[in-house]
C-alpha cells in the first residue's frame, strides 16, 4: 500500500458512509407516504456494503515481504516499507454494493377517511421505525467522524514525517 493509501481508503469509507446517511434520511422522510409511483407505500432501503479487493491478501503480502512461503505463519514476517512513490497496490477499502428494498409487510393502520385507504378502511403504511433508522444515522455519523479524524491524523504524521526529513 502506498503512502496515501489509507487516505484512499478512509475516503472511500467516508463516501459510502455519507450514501448511509442519505438513505436513513430518505427513510426518514418517506415515513408516512402510503402511495408511491409502484402503487404501494414506501419500501424503507438498505445500504449494503462490500469490501473492495486489493491486489493481495494481507497474509501474502506479509509473506512475501519476509520471503517465506506462504504457509499461513507470520511469525518470521517483517513489515514492507512504506512506498512513497505511490505507485503501490490498490489500497482494500469499502463500497456500496447496493440498495435494496426490505421486504418486510406494510405496517396496517385503520383510517377508513384516508385516500388511500382500501375497502376494509386499513393504509397501508411503510413499516420504518424512527428509533431503528436514528441508531442508523448515528452509526453512519460516528463511522464518518472515525474516518475523518483517520485522515487528519494521517496528514498529522505526513507533516511530522516531512519535519524529520528536512533537519
Amino acid at each position: 500500500m502506498n503512502m496515501f493509501g489509507l487516505m484512499d481508503t478512509s475516503g472511500e469509507a467516508m463516501q459510502a458512509e455519507r450514501m448511509r446517511a442519505e438513505v436513513v434520511a430518505a427513510n426518514m422522510a418517506n415515513a408516512e407516504t402510503t402511495r408511491t409511483d409502484s402503487g404501494g407505500p414506501y419500501r424503507r432501503q438498505h445500504v449494503v456494503f462490500a469490501a473492495n479487493q486489493g491486489d493481495s491478501g494481507f497474509l501474502d503480502s506479509m509473506n512475501a515481504a519476509s520471503g517465506t512461503p506462504a504457509t499461513g505463519s507470520l511469525a518470521s514476517a517483517t513489515l514492507p516499507s512504506l512506498d512513497l512513490s505511490g505507485t503501490g497496490t490498490a489500497a482494500p477499502g469499502v463500497h456500496i454494493a447496493q440498495v435494496v428494498e426490505d421486504t418486510s409487510a406494510p405496517l396496517k393502520r385503520y383510517d377508513p377517511g384516508h385516500p388511500d385507504a382500501g375497502p376494509d378502511g386499513y393504509v397501508s403504511y411503510p413499516d420504518i421505525n424512527p428509533l431503528t433508522e436514528m441508531v442508523d444515522l448515528m452509526g453512519a455519523t460516528r463511522a464518518y467522524g472515525l474516518n475523518s479524524s483517520a485522515v487528519q491524523a494521517e496528514k498529522g504524521m505526513i507533516t511530522s514525517a516531512l519535519e524529520i526529513a528536512k533537519s
